[in-house]
């Protein structure tokens, strides 16, 4: 019998003006950036915080800690494959990922194939494995006023032999 686990993840970041920002580890040019200890990918935070949730691993404010220097400005690619090595190490990997990006600012639709592909290398998974869906708040709230981006995260993790 297959053993199945599912974990939800969210992630909330502040935009302000800049020159660009990583979403699911891929550079996106625009006059804005995320403010975050770590390099700010709210799409990768999100993807971290459902697989460990999904294996009751805590989050990634205690692996990753916004107090450590060490992740000051940190590539969440790299923490992302640390996550997927822990997860592996216990006998799971990502059986299929969908994603829900709201903001205003960037549009999502150009970069989603190639996000979409960027995921799938940092998990080492199928690229049809990986939903990237995008949503605006219809002007509505902090996101809907363009002050900040979320994303949230579900996925199902798989035992394998």
């Amino acid at each position: 019998m297959m053993t199945l686990r599912i974990g939800q993840g969210f992630d909330i970041h502040r935009l302000e003006a800049g020159d660009g920002v990583t979403l699911g580890g891929l550079w996106i040019a625009c006059p804005y950036r995320l403010v975050a200890h770590s390099d700010g990918d709210v799409v990768l935070h999100a993807v971290m915080d459902a697989m460990l949730g999904a294996l009751a691993l805590g989050d990634i404010g205690e692996l990753f800690p916004d107090t450590d220097a060490r992740y000051q400005g940190a590539d969440s690619a790299q923490l992302t494959r640390i996550v997927r090595d822990r997860c592996r190490h216990l006998g799971y990997v990502v059986g299929n990922l969908d994603l829900t990006i709201l903001c205003e600012q960037p549009k999502i639709s150009p970069h989603r194939a190639t996000m979409r592909e960027v995921i799938a290398q940092v998990l080492d998974i199928p690229v049809d494995r990986i939903s990237v869906k995008a949503t605006t708040c219809e002007q509505l709230g902090s996101i809907g006023r363009g002050e900040g981006l979320a994303v949230q995260a579900i996925v199902l993790m798989l035992a394998h032999a």
